[in-house]
């Protein structure tokens, strides 16, 4: 029967798999609900492995949205390994939710969350062993309907075959919505059947159903127009915006894993969007405006999910934490209230410049001194005009003296490697940055006893950025920048044995921009190189370039296109773009303005201070910037390890 477990046949199967724990659920924090109780039944996914699932924030929060309605239930499902694959479908065992192991396809809705491209094939994994058709096309009314969100749906074309309907933006106003329109068609006897239900998501003009598009192609490759084929369907679909974050405190009951994870924390989203302008960075893009929480709500949602979870770290999220116009006080506030008790704070997003001899006071109270990483991003002065990033280098050396002489002893650097008009000189340049910081650390602390690492990764043109015009670099140029890079740390030993390297080669970033700017004809590469067994792409020992090309190799010169040209090459300020026809507010002409400026090397003020720049997202969303400071603080509190009350303003 549909809702029933599967767990009687999958136990059998746990014993002879790595990391069973991974599969049996039962966490603290997880929600189960009889089956006929609901009316509207989500399966959530983060297509990866429950360790790099479970502690995403935004499945979380759209998990306890759900199950707070009366009439809903959602549960969770994740990426199994190829070990317990392969048992599965020989053992005819379905996708399953963590739960209470029902079957993935018994469900109404299936919402997958992307924060990277290169989880597709993955998406193709849990399908298949849902037993739900590959094709959209191929499905009816007994199949759920499969909903993306999450950053990489700003561009879900490459996918556009698999996935019924996608969702940018915001979550949490967007899957009650949906689940009141699915409510409602099954009410009424679910007329007109499974298309009848996308074209009522799709007369939202926030929910994009790809199937009711067309797209033309012009001879030389390029899209000709992207154009609706039903009447009733919007010409655009515009992303969504939850407004009042204090109105939304979620999680309010966080998971707590059984099996190890990548973040065991607490994790609190101070704010929401960016407006520092990285011209590489979509995340800040696409969430335009900014929204802070409340320095109260913060505290609030603190205190209870501290107590309910018993992590002893909380982690303060956004795009660049420390630039959260309250930072100061929620952090001193934390830290008197959480002092001489084993509760850390950090923030896992620091800008450079934001970073300050107080906050470094504050995240160190207690002793403990969880890792601080800084992202300059590039090497030298000239290349970070171009990206935007307005860090100097004697930004950098304050800021990490500042680290070092509190106490760190370690701290982590993340530079990019590739990005428009870069020259080797600019990423030799890191090494002399690396070497400044060793030497003026142990300068400021009188010690050897201090390290760095530097971190590189491969830049990825992204969609809804500056950058969505600019062509990629050839793997092996980066490559060879890389090992100069590595040369020239080590070129002096003493500083060398002191500083840490790590990097990303660039074949995969290669194929991230393949998947981050494709249209419709990347999903055949999509499909054919999970067909030959691409799984977990997004790790390093799961990842073959080879696959990904000899894929592109047999699909795309029938479509007249190859690899080089979704990657390799600059797009002209006239192309159709695959995305144009999904709007994230951001007018193109000021993105195509600012790529122009990326060129010159002129750098563009955070609108938070500054009179506007007319990105556009305020009057198109109907949005608007949310900042403090609001002149309060988290006292009255009761300090955790006291029990004395401490009276406000003390």
């Amino acid at each position: 029967m549909r809702g029933d477990s599967v767990f009687p046949q999958l136990e059998l199967l746990l014993p002879l798999v790595s990391k069973p724990i991974q599969y049996v659920g039962g966490e603290l924090g997880a929600v189960v609900k009889p089956w006929e109780s609901a009316t509207v039944r989500w399966v959530l996914s983060y297509p990866d492995a429950y360790e790099v699932g479970l502690p995403n924030q935004g499945v979380q929060i759209l998990y306890e949205v759900l199950n707070e309605r009366e009439d809903t239930l959602a549960e969770r499902t994740y990426a199994v390994w190829p070990d317990l694959e392969k048992l599965m479908r020989e053992h005819d065992v379905p996708q399953f939710t963590v739960d209470s192991h029902r079957a993935v396809g018994d469900f109404d809705l299936f919402g997958l969350s992307f924060a990277t491209e290169l989880g597709y094939t993955n998406m193709l994994t849990e399908l298949s062993l849902a037993r739900i058709p590959l094709l959209a096309a191929d499905r009816d009314e007994s199949h759920p309907i499969v909903v993306v969100g999450g950053h990489a749906a700003f561009n879900p074309e490459p996918i556009a075959d698999f996935i019924d309907a996608a969702v940018l933006g915001d979550g949490e106003e967007a899957v009650l919505e949906i689940t009141d329109i699915v409510a409602a068609w099954k009410s009424e006897g679910c007329p007109g059947g499974r298309d009848e239900l996308l074209l009522r998501l799709a007369r939202t003009e926030s929910v994009y159903v790809p199937r009711f598009y067309d797209v033309d192609y012009l001879p030389d490759g390029r899209i000709q127009r992207v154009v609706p084929n039903r009447p009733g369907v919007p010409f655009r679909v515009h992303k969504r915006t939850t407004m009042d974050l204090d109105a939304w405190p979620y999680p309010k009951k966080p998971l707590v894993p059984l099996a190890e994870t990548v973040h065991e924390r607490f994790a609190v989203e101070i704010f929401r969007g960016c407006t520092r302008g990285c011209r590489f960075c979509q995340a800040g893009m696409i969430t335009r405006p900014v929204r802070e929480r409340s320095i109260t709500t913060v505290g609030q949602m603190v205190k209870e999910g501290l107590e309910f979870s018993g992590f002893d770290e909380v982690g303060l999220l956004s795009l660049s934490s420390a630039d959260h116009s309250e930072i100061g006080d929620i952090c001193k506030g934390l830290a008197d209230q959480y002092d001489g008790t084993n509760v850390s704070l950090s923030l896992p997003s620091t800008r450079v410049d934001a970073f300050n001899i107080d906050l470094a006071q504050e995240l160190s109270r207690n002793g403990r001194r969880t890792g601080l990483t800084f992202a300059p991003e590039g090497g030298s002065e000239r290349i970070r005009k171009v990206i935007n990033k307005m860090v100097t280098e004697e930004d950098l050396i304050r800021t990490v003296v500042t680290a070092y002489s509190n106490g760190w002893r370690q701290v982590k650097l993340y530079f990019m490697c590739g990005l428009p008009t870069e020259t080797d000189e600019d990423v030799l340049q890191i090494a002399r940055l690396a070497h400044e910081v060793i030497k003026s650390g142990r300068q400021a602390t009188g010690s050897k006893d201090i390290r760095c690492t530097v971190s590189i990764g491969g830049f990825v043109p992204k969609p809804h950025t500056p950058f969505q015009w600019a062509a990629m670099e050839r793997p092996e140029v980066i490559d060879g920048r890389l090992r100069a890079l590595k040369q020239e740390i080590n070129s002096d030993r003493s500083l060398g044995r002191a500083i840490g390297f790590r990097y990303h080669d660039g074949e995969p970033s290669l194929i991230e921009g393949l998947l981050a700017r494709g249209d419709r004809r990347v999903g055949a590469v999509i499909r054919e190189v999970w067909e030959q067994g691409g799984r977990f792409d997004g790790w390093t020992e799961h990842f073959s370039y080879r696959r990904w090309v000899d894929a592109c190799a047999a699909v795309l010169p029938g479509l007249g296109v190859d690899l080089d040209w979704f990657t390799t090459r600059e797009r002209e300020q006239a192309e159709v773009l695959p995305w144009d026809h999904l709007d994230s507010g951001l007018d193109k002409d000021w993105l195509w303005q600012d790529w122009q400026d990326a060129l010159t090397e002129y750098e563009q003020d955070d609108c938070r201070w500054t009179p506007c720049f007319d990105c556009g997202v305020c009057p198109s969303m109907d949005t608007s910037i949310q900042i403090g400071p609001t002149g309060r603080k988290l006292l009255p509190l009761t300090p955790v390890n006291t029990g004395l009350r401490v009276p406000a303003g003390a």
